[in-house]
């Protein structure tokens, strides 16, 4: 139940999967999308609501064929322009995207939580989505008669989350911002939780979210594994290492340098304040 990062990966998380790194402002799992890269892993289909640098990197590096999100960007900062290079120029391999908006992506995986093959919803609404995602449907209402936006429920094949805490039983407790990441586990076949710490016992926390270890397939111990995202209670959101990922991203060379001391470096050098 509880082992490393790299055990964790290789285990988990396969050519071609669909996999969700999942984590609103803060606990976003960054060490495993970086171990994600390091195993070169092809052909993923990446979902998230709120794709950001982690996303650019994971896409820069070739792992992905597919985006499936509702918003995407440096927070705070700007685009993300190894995304913007797949998409507009195929490098380093083309990438095709599917947009829903926030409350699509929620209710999907909301959806595929609770065992149903798809979510209604009122949004959509004179949006362009609905003519350009063919996944984006209309119902009408049995009982009003009012028509409403359908789209399929979400199921990754992998779900990544970073949480605070575990047991030693791989019982899993997060709180602050919490966003999707309990739907998306439970949507999942597989889930991977790194935490800040494994402790003997979880002590309540005001608003957590605690993730039984029947749901979690593997945690892995990863302190700092959030950054440069924010980990509530542990270590601040690193700002200048989003500003400084814009210049990175920006330049091929610049990004590729940046892949090749990510891949020769191993993975306890994600602890030692790389930041990016």
């Amino acid at each position: 139940m509880i082992v490393p990062l790299d055990e964790a990966v290789r285990e988990l998380v396969h050519d071609g999967d669909t996999v969700a790194l999942e984590g609103f402002t803060h606990l976003i799992p960054v060490a495993a999308g970086h171990e994600i890269i390091r195993q070169g892993l092809r052909g993923l289909t990446l979902v998230r609501m709120t794709p950001d640098i982690v996303y650019d990197q994971l896409i820069g590096a070739g792992c992905a064929s597919k985006l499936v999100f509702s918003w995407g960007g440096n927070p705070g900062v700007g685009s993300l322009h190894r995304f913007r290079d797949a998409v507009t120029s195929s490098w380093p391999v083309p990438l095709e995207i599917e947009e829903h908006s926030h409350a699509g992506m929620a209710n999907r995986y909301v959806a595929g939580a609770s065992g149903l093959p798809f979510a209604i919803l009122r949004g959509y609404s004179g949006t362009d989505l609905v003519a350009n995602n063919p996944n984006i449907r209309t119902v009408t209402c049995p009982f009003s008669g009012q028509e409403l936006a359908a789209v399929p429920a979400l199921n990754p094949d992998v779900t990544v989350v970073h949480a605070q805490r575990a047991d030693r039983d791989g019982n899993v407790q997060l709180w602050g911002i919490t966003g999707i990441q309990k739907e998306a586990v439970l949507a999942a076949d597989r889930a991977l939780a790194t935490v800040e710490e494994v402790v003997d016992v979880l002590d309540p926390v005001p608003g957590q979210v605690v993730l039984p270890a029947r749901v979690v397939d593997r945690v892995s111990a990863v302190p700092g594994g959030a950054a440069p995202s924010y980990a509530h209670g542990y270590y601040e959101r690193d700002n200048g290492a989003y500003r400084a990922w814009d210049a990175v991203g920006r330049d091929r060379e610049a990004f590729t340098a940046w892949l090749e001391e990510l891949t020769a470096a191993p993975a306890a050098a994600e602890t030692a304040g790389r930041g990016l």
